[in-house]
């Protein structure tokens, strides 16, 4: 540093000195509108891009609440959907059971009806049978009463005095 002070040279200072004023100057002049024309267009776009970027954000937040919106209101046409499918599912069961209850009443008046028929068939084939049997046992007895002379007349008196006239 001794040596630094004792080779000072006050020409060289001056020429130094000038040659920084001048290039400050210059500087000045030609490059600090530029410079700072440059640091303020960087400043506003780091700021539009920092305002950009809190606009994406809340756009993210409002299409995530969309999103959730969306998402309930699917969930809640599914619930919908499942309960009508439920409710359309046990209709369809219970019609189904009426359909086959009144199936089985009519199967069963079906049954009635033709056991009643076959009933009043039988009951008139026994009818006719017994008909058919009394009406021989009839002619016999009376081809065994009418033999005689006798046991007609009194068949006829009998039957005389059965018969009311009016």
């Amino acid at each position: 540093m001794d040596k630094l002070i004792h080779d000072f040279s006050f020409g060289l200072f001056f020429w130094q000195a000038f040659i920084l004023v001048i290039l400050l100057v210059l500087l000045a002049k030609f490059a600090w509108k530029p410079i700072m024309t440059s640091i303020t267009e960087r400043e506003e776009g780091i700021k539009n891009a920092l305002d950009s970027a809190e606009n994406a954000r809340k756009e993210m937040q409002n299409l995530q609440a969309d999103n959730q919106r969306i998402l309930q209101e699917a969930r809640a046409e599914r619930d919908a959907m499942l309960k009508d499918a439920r409710e359309m599912k046990e209709k369809i069961v219970a019609d189904a059971k009426n359909e086959a209850q009144e199936q089985g009443q009519k199967m069963i008046e079906q049954a009635k009806a033709a056991i009643e028929s076959e009933k009043n068939a039988a009951m008139a084939e026994l009818k006719l049978q017994v008909s058919t049997l009394s009406l021989s046992i009839a002619e016999k007895v009376l081809k065994d009463e009418l033999s005689n002379k006798e046991s007609q007349t009194k068949l006829v008196e009998k039957m005389l005095g059965d018969v009311k006239l009016n």
